[in-house]
């Protein structure tokens, strides 16, 4: 690899592991210049008790909750590419099995079937293609299968590609039902609530000496505010259309290497 490719895959990887922290850098400068104007004007008119530490701690409870409840759908959305990938490729080497063995005219039209189909793939994970659109493409595979009947084609070998044929529209299915669902959002919405009296309480408590208040006022608020963008985007690890392929998004690499290795064989 190149200096430039090495320096860019660094800068990548760079703004993937700190764009959450970047994200929130201009609320982490509201809080300190309201935190500032609340210590000059005098609003500090709290003291810190057992009753804000227990808010703070509760907070934090609810954080395990959800980030517990998010992460068990992002470790199964991992696998779905891959799975995706390895399925279509399953496909494309029966199809060119059949070909070799049975000459068979419609092996070659349904592997030309299939390189399109991975392109729309990559364009239904933006969102630029419906998932009504997709299955109907992947129906679309039945055709094949009725004519590599007629060929005389062995039965396991159609019955091996209906499985692959199910296992995509499930896989499809399943990754519409991830993304265009929130997990738990009555949850979101009380965490939103108690980071937001968090806020409050923080530019309204009085400490000394000031620096110290400051510090544990941002510390605190980015804390919060980190796990919070992080509950959100690993609750959408499908989220290419407004994120690209950046942060905690799911990799698509499994996909694109497939695309590569159609578009050479052109």
């Amino acid at each position: 690899m190149n200096p430039k490719g090495i320096i860019k895959k660094s800068s990548t990887k760079i703004w993937q592991k700190w764009y959450i922290a970047i994200k929130i850098t201009p609320l982490l400068i509201l809080v300190a210049l309201l935190k500032v104007t609340s210590h000059y004007f005098g609003l500090e008119i709290l003291e810190i008790n057992a009753l804000f530490t227990s808010l703070v701690a509760g907070t934090i409870f609810l954080i395990g909750f959800l980030i517990s409840g998010v992460l068990s759908d992002y470790k199964e959305s991992e696998k779905l590419p891959s799975e995706i990938a390895a399925s279509i490729k399953t496909l494309l080497d029966d199809s060119y099995t059949i070909h070799k063995t049975k000459n068979s005219a419609t092996a070659i039209d349904f592997i030309e079937f299939q390189k399109p189909f991975v392109d729309s793939i990559t364009k239904w994970f933006y969102k630029k293609e419906t998932t009504e659109s997709m299955l109907i493409k992947i129906s679309e595979m039945n055709p094949f299968f009725i004519e590599f009947e007629n060929e005389g084609v062995p039965i396991p070998y159609i019955i091996k590609m209906k499985n692959e044929q199910v296992s995509l529209r499930k896989m499809l299915l399943r990754i519409d039902t991830i993304r265009d669902t929130d997990f738990v959002i009555s949850a979101y919405a009380i965490l939103e609530a108690m980071g937001i009296i968090i806020g409050i309480c923080l530019l309204i408590i009085k400490m000394t000496p000031f620096d110290t208040s400051l510090f544990f006022t941002l510390v605190v608020t980015f804390l919060i505010s980190y796990m919070f963008l992080l509950i959100k985007d690993l609750d959408d690890p499908f989220d290419y259309k407004n994120n690209g392929e950046n942060g905690s998004e799911v990799s698509l690499k499994p996909i694109h290497d497939l695309e590569i290795a159609l578009k050479n064989q052109l």
